[in-house]
């Protein structure tokens, strides 16, 4: 692989990276998963302004990971892809997994300290 191809790769995947970086996006992407939704119905369902909503979609489709559609009058949004779901679920995962051996270590301090006292 040549250099500029790797950082070609490196640049696409820290783009798509830096998508998800953001918590309104990972819950547009939640309510994408199984329905198509126009951006009115994301913001209500979001409890979101929706031009707040509009530039969060923005960013999404600018890095392939919805796409839009017009129906008569309304602007309709889907995933382009199904797999983001399962990174974002992996994603909890590790972090589901990070908290809890936090908690550990947080409780095992908390015994120690009440030890010494």
């Amino acid at each position: 692989m040549t250099l500029n191809l790797r950082d070609d790769i490196h640049q696409m995947h820290a783009h798509l990276c830096s998508a998800l970086a953001d918590p309104n996006r990972i819950m547009i992407l939640y309510c994408l998963r199984n329905n198509s939704i126009n951006v009115t119905t994301l913001a209500d369902e979001l409890d979101l302004p929706q031009p707040t909503v509009s530039r969060h979609l923005k960013v999404l489709r600018e890095s392939n990971l919805v796409e839009r559609e017009r129906v008569g009058h309304s602007v309709i949004y889907e995933l382009t892809e199904k797999r983001v779901i399962d990174a974002l679920d992996l994603l909890r995962g590790v972090l589901a997994d990070s908290l809890q051996r936090q908690s550990k270590i947080a409780r095992t301090a908390a015994e120690s300290l009440s030890a010494l006292n």
